[in-house]
């Protein structure tokens, strides 16, 4: 039996990739495949996520063992086989690839092909560039830098404003002791 996977990216519009692969290959495997896939280099740090149809991660299977409590289970791609944890058509996984910034591809089990076999996984369809392996935390800061607001005295448009044109009705005034003084007033 064999799986076709659908890869798709958030971040590149025309990004998509099809690996079909046995569905007795490990996670392992698939992402050999889909680094290959793209050309990433050095991927150490990968998790897929089995996800439910609404994209909420269900189950981690992670690239190398993590140290997680004992009352979940952990799961390696080296010893998780396809099969054991896919079953329908149209399953939902996440595959993170920059567990720094979370970034991920979508990716759904498109078709399983029953009496056919693999030796290896191939890639059937690759249209446009994959996203960038990493983020350039320097242009990701100038952007953030460039695109924050401006929260100082100027946030509502004012340079100046008169205290005097506050209503402090419903605001209790407070004593040195941080005591409302409406509170204590009332308690004389």
């Amino acid at each position: 039996m064999v799986f076709r996977f659908l890869i798709l990216s958030d971040e590149v519009d025309d990004f998509i990739r099809e690996i079909q692969i046995d569905a007795e290959a490990t996670f392992l495997d698939l992402h050999n495949a889909i680094v290959k896939s793209v050309d990433y280099k050095d991927v150490n740090m990968s998790s897929f996520f089995i996800c439910a149809d609404d994209w909420t991660k269900e189950r981690e299977i992670t690239l190398v063992e993590m140290d997680t409590s004992s009352d979940e289970d952990s799961y390696v791609m080296e010893e998780s086989v396809l099969n054991d944890f896919l079953e329908d058509e149209k399953q939902k996984l996440l595959y993170m690839f920059d567990y720094l910034t979370e970034r991920a591809f979508f990716m759904e089990l498109r078709e399983i092909i029953t009496g056919k076999h693999l030796d290896e996984a191939i890639c059937t369809r690759s249209v446009g560039d994959a996203p960038e392996q990493t983020v350039d935390f320097d242009a990701f800061e100038k952007t953030l830098t460039a695109t924050s607001i401006d929260t100082g005295e100027n946030f509502y448009g004012e340079d100046e404003y008169d205290v005097d044109e506050l209503d402090l009705d419903g605001f209790d005034e407070l004593d040195n002791n941080g005591s409302s003084l409406s509170d204590r007033e009332g308690a004389l």
